[in-house]
């Protein structure tokens, strides 16, 4: 397994920049903006951590990721952390093994390639597979979500 970012939710894009790049130092190295569903996500890297990230297959890592909804939402103090994630080997056995210790699969790993589970805590710790996405498979394919994440 190998740590890839944090997530948090931000109000206002250009106050958070000011904040983690202007202020702290962070360096933009990746942005995301989708029409779409109305995001914008922006990956920040600590500045000695560039090495690593410009070494790292795959996913790039470690990182913070700022996510921006367009439109405005009330998450509450709670809700501005969002997750972290974390790189895996093989998405099915990790998730197989975390049931068999009693661990809920939120958002389970339906197309091969991202999952959900929360810590006792109730934090997001999102999975996601090593390379490309798995086949879909059974028990996956057709397991719906539980609860939140």
């Amino acid at each position: 397994m190998r740590y890839l970012h944090t997530m948090l939710r931000v109000r206002n894009l250009d106050t958070a920049l000011k904040f983690y790049r202007d202020a702290l130092g962070l360096k933009e190295v990746r942005r995301v903006d989708n029409d779409k569903a109305k995001f914008t996500l922006v990956f920040l890297c600590a500045p000695e951590d560039e090495g690593i990230l410009a070494a790292s297959k795959g996913r790039g890592a470690p990182l913070v990721e700022l996510t921006y909804n367009w439109e405005e939402e009330k998450y509450g103090e709670d809700r501005y952390f969002g997750h972290l994630a974390y790189e895996v080997d093989d998405i099915y056995a990790t998730c197989a093994q975390l049931m068999k210790l009693g661990i809920t699969i939120n958002r389970p790993p339906r197309d091969g390639q991202m999952a959900f589970v929360r810590s006792p805590d109730l934090h997001s710790i999102e999975l996601l597979q090593k390379g490309d996405a798995r086949a879909p498979a059974e028990p996956w394919t057709s397991m719906p979500n539980t609860g939140h994440w």
